[in-house]
């Protein structure tokens, strides 16, 4: 009965996270409020600084909240393993331009045609796991694969619709950049995934102290980044420019989500996983039509997002052969 909670619950959390970070997120960019936007930029690197503090508090739960033993943890795995810290360098900056990549998305595609263009990552992972990790894929994958792949081409179908006017926004953005983006960010997630989980397989230090030395490289990565296109605005009007509660939400979930996710995941089966992105695409559809009104659904689009929805599930089917079937 516990257990069975435990995957509810951890399906209201995938639900949630996954949702709430893209339709705040989209809200954010699009807001028109005083004074200047906050620096996307400015909020991966702050957003590394929250995931840094959060690992280190369960770093700490775990000993029991003893600081010599965390400050012992910590010079043991990090600093006097300066190749194994470095190994996560890569993966680091990969996840900086990816979550850069995210708010660009963001700003030119509505949370709806972002969140079934995103799943294109399912495609990129599966693909860089059978060639980095030498995994085989069943035919049910291969499959849902190629449902991804028809699905996600039907979202982006242009629509007559799309050039009238009178629809367009100065929030509107682009739509050939917020693709690009996605299709990016699928890349680079995709890697990056399979990457920090080939580290993880050859080594048995805790997913937190990998985390602390992700966050530690996505820091200062996203500072040179943030430096190197925003110096000026930076200087001018300081790094927490245009922040507010939204920002700030939007700040605190992508710190704090994928760890969420990490704690939880364990719990939730491959079918619990696809009805939580399932939901999150109905939610963000739902909601970006009502609430943002940043949305016009077609019949094309919805045959797309039915066929994502279905590859999802198809991807994380484990067909199991029949127990004995000549028994009576």
């Amino acid at each position: 009965m516990a257990s069975s909670r435990l995957k509810y619950l951890s399906l209201g959390v995938l639900v949630f996270q996954t949702t709430s970070l893209v339709l705040t997120m989209r809200y954010s960019r699009t807001l028109q409020a005083e004074g200047p936007r906050y620096l996307a930029s400015s909020a991966v690197v702050v957003a590394e600084v929250l995931k840094i503090l959060a690992c280190v508090l369960l770093v700490l739960k775990e000993h029991s909240y003893s600081m010599r033993a965390l400050n012992s943890i910590l010079r043991q795995e990090i600093l006097h393993k300066p190749m194994e810290t470095l190994k996560l360098a890569i993966p680091s900056g990969i996840y900086t331009l990816q979550n850069n990549l995210l708010y660009v998305a963001l700003s030119n595609l509505d949370a709806a045609t972002y969140q079934v263009t995103y799943q294109l990552k399912i495609l990129t992972t599966a693909l860089f796991s059978v060639s980095m990790l030498g995994r085989r894929l069943g035919i049910y994958q291969w499959l849902s694969l190629l449902l991804l792949m028809a699905g996600v081409a039907l979202v982006q179908w242009p629509s007559g619709s799309a050039a009238v006017p009178e629809k367009e926004t100065p929030s509107s953005g682009s739509q050939f950049v917020g693709v690009a983006a996605v299709l990016v960010a699928c890349c680079s997630s995709g890697f990056a995934g399979v990457y920090f989980e080939k580290i993880l397989k050859e080594t048995k230090q805790s997913v937190w102290i990998r985390n602390i030395q992700l966050g530690m490289f996505g820091f200062v990565f996203g500072l040179f980044g943030m430096l190197a296109y925003d110096g000026e605005r930076v200087r001018e009007s300081g790094i927490f420019q245009g922040y507010n509660t939204v920002t700030w939400t939007v700040v605190a979930l992508q710190a704090l989500g994928g760890l969420v996710i990490a704690a939880v995941i364990k719990y939730a089966d491959n079918i619990l996983k696809g009805f939580a992105t399932s939901l999150s695409i109905i939610l963000s559809t739902l909601i970006s039509y009502f609430w943002l009104q940043d949305f016009d659904p077609t019949s094309v689009f919805f045959l797309g997002a039915i066929l994502v929805i279905v590859a999802t599930f198809l991807y994380g089917y484990e067909f199991k052969p029949p127990s004995n079937p000549s028994r009576a």
